[in-house]
């Protein structure tokens, strides 16, 4: 009797380990994934003096586009991965204590953004909302359909959202080809009221942005632009843009830069007709993220600044970018582009990492997503106090 009891026992186990295990791989239950305590980060990658690089959380495959809640969590999302994070760091060391996958299996998630406690998930076709995200963390709410008429085109499909500062959520809609003239709203940043529904173009002639920020004092939106491909290693260059205003078209597919009149779809005069780069990038550098510096840690030369996350290239002869880069700007002028953080590409031409996001904490250090290593580096500056 007592063998048959502890056999019986025995069954009843492996089948409740057998019926947990199959929810996982469905996705309804939520892995909690320890992160790693690593505080020394020896990557190679090459900072201006004064400044350091550590490893700020890790097991994040494909980590990407980021954003901050009042409370200190960090919210990021993915592409392929179909994944959403959440990662904390409770203790405040500066390294993540733990990550949470707040959701599985959904279509290129890249886009995350928040308003008013509720998380904003950007899959290609459609806007989520999860409400109350945090209330609890570790137990996400089931998500909301907001918007769901954006096109299924996975072509530059994943999309990066922010909330401007008139309220509405940001939502770029990329070319889906290389070079062509699609219909709207293909190529353009849109812009959609949540209470309402309501969707409008804010900016035409945008092949694929997948990074904008607001500038700190004029409120008016700036954002990086990917480059057509297949015109040579070093045209046409990726592209910073400032958007003063509604209603402006940025060139493509007519016109790329400043002056590079498409061999394809441009015409005589086109450059004039169109708002030119306000910065001209690397090309085929691959910018995503940017953020304006708006913190106080970095030194003064920093403050009003943009940085930008150069993923790489992928079809050029020598690869290019996997790398920070910084614009300086006086006013609403950049007087300066420049290398800040590197040595993710090697000089075999084989990366390590791609950085794909950037992030001002409240402290001031500035956070760097790396999706194809699966980690976020945190960027300190710690030299001389008076040249801050």
């Amino acid at each position: 009797m007592r063998l048959r009891t502890m056999l019986g026992l025995f069954a009843f186990c492996m089948l409740f380990a057998l019926i947990v295990s199959a929810y996982y791989l469905r996705g309804y239950l939520t892995p909690v994934m320890p992160s790693v305590q690593v505080t020394n980060l020896d990557t190679g990658i090459r900072l201006p003096d004064g400044f350091s690089i550590t490893l700020y959380a890790d097991r994040v495959p494909g980590a990407r586009s980021m954003t901050l809640s009042n409370r200190g969590t960090l919210f990021v999302g993915t592409r392929g991965e179909g994944r959403v994070y959440a990662l904390r760091d409770d203790n405040q060391d500066q390294t993540v204590d733990q990550v949470f996958v707040l959701a599985d299996e959904l279509n290129m998630p890249n886009g995350v953004a928040l308003n008013n406690g509720d998380l904003y998930v950007a899959e290609v076709d459609r806007i989520l909302k999860y409400p109350a995200i945090e209330q609890p963390l570790d137990s996400a709410p089931a998500p909301v359909v907001v918007y769901d008429d954006y096109p299924g085109e996975t072509h530059h499909g994943w999309k990066f959202i922010a909330f401007g500062p008139d309220g509405w959520l940001y939502v770029p809609v990329g070319a889906p080809c290389n070079i062509c003239k699609p219909e709207s709203p293909f190529a353009s940043i849109t812009r959609l009221n949540i209470e309402t529904g309501q969707r409008e173009i804010f900016a035409n002639g945008v092949r694929n942005s997948v990074g904008f920020d607001w500038h700190p004092d004029t409120q008016e939106l700036w954002f990086t632009d990917n480059g057509r491909d297949w015109l040579g290693d070093d045209q046409p260059p990726d592209e910073l843009n400032h958007a003063s205003e509604q209603g402006l078209h940025f060139g493509y597919p007519h016109c790329h830069g400043s002056n590079l009149v498409d061999p394809e779809y441009g015409f005589e005069g086109a450059c004039q007709q169109y708002r030119a780069a306000a910065q001209a990038l690397g090309p085929h550098v691959a910018a995503l993220g940017m953020r304006f510096y708006n913190g106080d840690q970095f030194p003064e030369r920093y403050r009003s600044g943009i940085f930008i996350a150069e993923h790489g290239s992928w079809n050029r002869s020598t690869p290019i970018g996997y790398r920070v880069t910084f614009v300086r700007l006086e006013g609403n002028k950049p007087v300066s582009y420049e290398v800040f953080a590197e040595g993710w590409l090697n000089d075999k031409g084989v990366a390590s990492g791609r950085p794909a996001d950037v992030l001002v904490m409240p402290d001031g250090a500035l956070l760097v997503s790396d999706d194809k290593a699966g980690r976020i580096y945190r960027i300190s500056y710690e030299g001389d106090r008076d040249n801050r």
